[in-house]
């Protein structure tokens, strides 16, 4: 979070923003009410006024990081439009932006699922219907760019990408955004269906 934003913003974005940026850094167990109050030049009590709980901003943080996945797909298919290949390269190109980065610490999704045990958390529940909706897009645009087994391509891909989240994140192979996009395209080049099959 930019120190000029926080002035800016209304008491329960202040909020958010700061607990976007602890989440991210430094995982949400170890992050308290208070250090995101801190940051968010704010109170305990301000904090506690909009979010009955830690896990109510918790969720709410995750709901947000969800819409932004969703909107890049609306958004890449607004500008590839009618290019389903290009919009698979686009999302694999989203996923490879910051990968390469030194602030990069891995998929927001993973970190809070590894931080969330219990099966029957709405954090947990919210990640995981994320992720299928996410695969199922990745089949779609798979059947729709007429790629042989879709279903087998969207697994590959989901692979390949959360893959690269984990490597970028243990830092043990270098390039690893531009190795991503490289194979992800090389992967839908190479899969389409035989038209006389």
């Amino acid at each position: 979070m930019r120190p000029e934003r926080i002035p800016q913003l209304a008491p329960r974005e202040r909020i958010l923003d700061a607990a976007e940026e602890l989440f991210f850094t430094e995982g949400i167990h170890r992050v308290t009410v208070d250090a995101i109050a801190a940051k968010a030049k704010s109170t305990k009590m301000t904090v506690y006024r909009h979010f009955d709980s830690k896990d109510a901003l918790v969720l709410e943080w995750l709901r947000l990081l969800v819409e932004q996945y969703s909107e890049i797909f609306e958004t890449l298919a607004a500008q590839r439009a009618g290019d389903p290949k290009a919009q698979l390269l686009g999302f694999a190109e989203f996923i490879a932006q910051d990968l390469s980065t030194s602030s990069y610490r891995g998929c927001p999704f993973t970190n809070s699922l590894a931080e969330i045990p219990e099966r029957a958390h709405p954090a947990r529940a919210l990640i995981e219907a994320h992720k299928k909706r996410q695969f199922l897009r990745l089949v779609a645009l798979c059947v729709e760019a007429g790629l042989a087994e879709p279903n087998q391509v969207a697994m590959e891909l989901t692979y390949l990408m959360e893959g690269a989240q984990v490597v970028a994140q243990n830092n043990s192979v270098e390039g690893v955004g531009e190795n991503l996009v490289a194979m992800v395209r090389k992967k839908i080049a190479g899969e389409s269906r035989d038209p006389a099959a």
